[in-house]
């Protein structure tokens, strides 16, 4: 493997949208809406990261993922840690994350069920570029008239709290186990280290960076191990394939990129890398 292109996969939501933007193809009138587009490996192959656009038309639950350890406890490969960055937002659309007072598992439990932790959540306010990192066991939930960029760990592992009266499963006892019942705060992270080059997320279980401007050379970061590439705007190549926004590339350190605009580039790892593009 030097490059792949990812496959699309579709995810009806009930809060999803019709119209979805960013060039992806609207829903058809009649059929369910779509929440979500995941990219995953055409192989059928379960990388440690999963990348997926995320399209809202009402909140998402209230909700919470574990841990590594949490999660292998109670059987699963493992935890999950996950960041956002805000692509589109209508005004006044707002994410939950955290809480604005700390409170213990009792009035946790006792808000889920009463519905008062929908007001205990941190609402803030989003707009195109935001960027957060939600490290495991944060209590969050998403607004209505958010377009966003997720990259996590790549497991389907989530607690519901709370979903507005819903007709889904909650997971109270796992969620009020897992959260973490504080307001949050955002881990810290190195900003701009060189020209065209930000690191929006380090030293938790994978790294994001913004590239912006012209690039061009081959891959290559601390461990060798691969990498996840998602074009934002602009286009060019890599390895030779035509790339631009809505796609998503699984490559190797042997790949090879050539691109104009703004890309990011995700990969495994609590540790910030070396400079990833070497000459070709």
């Amino acid at each position: 493997m030097t490059a792949v292109r990812l496959t699309t996969r579709t995810i009806e939501k009930v809060w999803g949208r019709h119209r979805l933007g960013l060039g992806f193809d609207d829903v058809p009138a009649g059929a369910e809406p779509v929440g979500e587009i995941w990219f995953e490996a055409p192989d059928g192959a379960a990388p440690e990261l999963l990348v997926k656009y995320l399209f809202t038309s009402a909140r998402l639950s209230v909700q919470v993922h574990p841990d590594d350890d949490q999660a292998r406890a109670r059987g699963h490969a493992r935890g999950k840690e996950e960041c956002w960055l805000i692509l589109d937002a209508e005004p006044e659309a707002t994410i939950g994350i955290g809480l604005t007072e700390t409170i213990d598992s009792t009035a946790l439990r006792a808000a889920a069920l009463d519905g008062s932790i929908e007001r205990l959540l941190d609402w803030k306010p989003v707009a195109p570029g935001d960027f957060f990192y939600l490290t495991a066991g944060t209590i969050h939930a998403i607004g209505a008239g958010v377009t966003l960029l997720e990259v996590q760990q790549n497991i389907d592992l989530t607690y519901r709290l709370y979903d507005y009266g819903r007709p889904r499963t909650l997971h109270l006892d796992d969620a009020a186990d897992v959260a973490v019942r504080t307001p949050w705060h955002a881990p810290d992270a190195p900003g701009e280290v060189a020209p065209g080059r930000t690191i929006l997320a380090a030293g938790r279980k994978f790294v994001l960076e913004q590239w912006s401007g012209d690039h061009a050379g081959r891959l290559g970061h601390a461990d060798s191990g691969p990498c996840w590439l998602i074009p934002l705007e602009g286009s060019g190549t890599i390895d030779g394939q035509d790339a631009a926004p809505g796609g998503v590339w699984y490559a190797s350190d042997a790949a090879t990129i050539a691109y104009s605009g703004a890309l990011l580039v995700a990969y495994p790892g609590g540790k910030v890398a070396p400079a990833l593009l070497k000459a070709a």
